[in-house]
């Protein structure tokens, strides 16, 4: 991987957590409707299932395995085979907080390059190099297989990449394969953000737009196939893009996804949407961040419990039917 791509990330971590207390309606965004449109595109669930298995099957992604390389070229050879227009990558040696020395590599597919009105969609394909939310003290160094944690926002993505090259949009876009998302520090809470999304903080060093093809917008994919996952507003995504955030949980509700969709604040998180942010490219995370169990993430973050198990089919079609719906629903400007 390191001589084809560069592929920097970091791990997604709750700053501040929501419970039935602190969640709140939005009382000017989209509500679900009772009546329903059928799309014109369909999103396959089952297609975007068989492609996190094919990155679990791998082995735990972290950067610098046999595991990780293999994926890289998987989704480089999976973009090829839909046809995308076009593949940029970005290689780099990035340093940990424990100054560990990790080899990064960045994939992004286009669909028509040289469109000026653009949108963004992002997920990481790196996994946690250890299970430090298991109890057992035993079993915390050990790699997980991110089944939800990295891989269902990639196979969303393949799978959207298939569709959208089957089924030109008006639009450009953009699909961005980051690394090194996973390997930062649960130490200091709310003092070390720096620490994760090290793919995402060189991306956005080094993106390559212009004023005049920069996207319009950014959505992140992120823990998106856990079991019984809904998909509540996150909180600064609420913040920096509400108008995003509008439009893709209306476009669910109208859609009947709207129970996958809450339309309640959630969680605060340090990932990917951050950095895309600071871009200057408005940006928000669909992410699971108000699990009913544990009130953020499921149960299964960073744990050996996030494995194909955890996977459930009807969350990514409601994710992945309500971002084909969104960005297919894009026009030209004029």
């Amino acid at each position: 991987m390191q001589s084809l791509f560069h592929i920097l990330v970091a791990a997604a971590i709750i700053l501040c957590s929501c419970s039935s207390n602190n969640s709140a309606s939005d009382n000017n965004a989209a509500t679900a409707q009772a009546s329903t449109t059928d799309p014109k595109l369909k999103f396959n669930a089952d297609s975007a299932y068989s492609y996190i298995k094919a990155q679990v099957d791998f082995g735990p992604r972290v950067p610098g395995t046999a595991a990780h390389k293999k994926c890289a070229e998987y989704i480089m050879s999976e973009l090829v085979r839909h046809g995308i227009d076009t593949i940029v990558t970005q290689n780099a040696i990035v340093t940990a907080f424990n100054s560990d020395q990790l080899p990064m590599n960045n994939i992004i597919g286009k669909i028509n390059p040289h469109a000026k009105d653009r949108v963004l969609i992002a997920a990481h394909y790196d996994t946690r190099p250890w299970a430090d939310n298991e109890d057992d003290d035993s079993l915390k160094n050990n790699p997980i297989d991110g089944a939800n944690d990295g891989a269902s926002g990639v196979g969303v993505m393949l799978e959207l990449a298939r569709t959208l090259c089957d089924n030109r949009p008006e639009i450009g876009v953009d699909f961005l394969f980051v690394d090194v998302e996973d390997y930062g520090t649960n130490e200091g809470w709310g003092s070390n953000e720096e620490s994760w999304c090290l793919g995402t903080q060189y991306w956005a060093e080094h993106t390559g737009y212009t004023p005049d093809n920069k996207p319009r917008y950014g959505i992140v994919l992120d823990m998106v196939g856990g079991t019984n996952a809904r998909f509540h507003r996150e909180y600064y995504s609420n913040q920096a893009a509400k108008n995003v955030v509008d439009k893709v949980w209306g476009t669910a509700a109208n859609t009947g996804y709207g129970a996958f969709f809450p339309n309640e604040i959630g969680g605060a998180l340090i990932d990917d949407h951050l950095f895309i942010n600071r871009a200057g490219i408005p940006c928000i995370d669909i992410v699971e961040c108000n699990n009913t169990l544990t009130r953020s993430f499921p149960p299964t973050w960073h744990t050996l419990r996030d494995n194909m198990a955890s996977i459930d089919t009807r969350p990514l079609k409601a994710v992945g039917q309500t971002v084909l719906n969104v960005v297919s629903s894009e026009k030209k400007s004029k």
